[in-house]
């Protein structure tokens, strides 16, 4: 007879920790987060040091959607994150991805809330001003969709 291996609870789950998918993923958030830091020095007049005239030309036509496209590519990247071929989309990374996921939109709109009254020392929170419980809610949709890959 023939004993039967128990599986260990502790060990990793089986997968490659780089996958094309996982690297596309970290450069989605990592644009994201660049486009967002990018529009709000260059392109915010109390920024320090003040810009001239804020370059390229086309992100401050842009306007508000600059946070659309950086928050956008960020969620993106986290959503193509819980794919099974992703180190955060299996095992106990789909959990971290989506306890972390509802955690920061719950701060955040929690965060906007508090500091609803006078939003201007906490920087992109004084651009964005009602469009915040966009960015929470999104965070916590994302959350979601690491929620459909846990087991």
């Amino acid at each position: 007879m023939s004993k039967l291996k128990a599986k260990d609870p502790l060990a990793p789950a089986r997968g490659p920790m780089a996958s094309p998918r996982f690297i596309v993923a970290l450069v989605l958030i990592g644009l994201g987060i660049a486009w967002i830091a990018y529009y709000y020095i260059a392109f915010d007049p109390t920024a320090v040091p003040p810009s001239e005239d804020g370059k390229p030309k086309f992100m401050g036509d842009l306007g508000d959607w600059n946070y659309l496209i950086g928050f956008g590519l960020v969620l993106i990247g986290l959503v193509i994150s819980a794919h099974p071929s992703t180190p955060l989309g299996r095992g106990r990374g789909v959990v971290v991805g989506m306890l972390g996921c509802f955690l920061i939109g719950l701060l955040w709109i929690c965060t906007y809330y508090i500091f609803s009254n006078d939003l201007s020392s906490i920087p992109v929170f004084d651009d964005l001003g009602q469009k915040n419980l966009f960015v929470g809610i999104g965070f916590m949709a994302v959350g979601f969709t690491f929620a459909t890959r846990w087991e």
